[in-house]
């Protein structure tokens, strides 16, 4: 069974940093993408960054280029968003999610609020 677990998020003032964090289980990480969404109230959810199975490839939103960065540990089974640079219209709920086995799957996501 797929299994993704975020963490790290929490409350943070604008020019701040978090360290967002997804634990994975249930299928075999290194052979699948990952990628990290956001979806802020009263807006569509929204792809933020992903990165291939090795990390050789990343790809961000224009929003949070030079501000954000994935990477992954295959041994670890982890996925992490950088974020720094933070502003209020960072604030969302981050899920981390892969696409395997035909599904999208998601994690229960992790809350960031940027605010002063």
């Amino acid at each position: 069974q797929v299994h993704l677990v975020e963490s790290g998020g929490g409350l943070v003032q604008p020019g701040g940093s978090l360290r967002l964090s997804c634990a994975a289980s249930g299928f075999t990480f290194s052979s699948v993408g990952m990628s990290w969404y956001r979806q802020a109230p009263g807006k569509e959810r929204e792809l933020v960054a992903e990165i291939t199975t090795l990390g050789g490839w990343t790809n961000y939103a224009d929003s949070v280029k030079g501000r954000f960065t994935i990477s992954r540990d295959n041994a670890k089974n982890t996925v992490w968003l950088q974020m720094n640079s933070l502003k209020s219209e960072d604030t969302a709920v981050y899920y981390c999610s892969t696409y395997t086995r035909g599904a999208r799957y998601w994690g229960q996501g992790t809350q960031v609020t940027v605010s002063s």
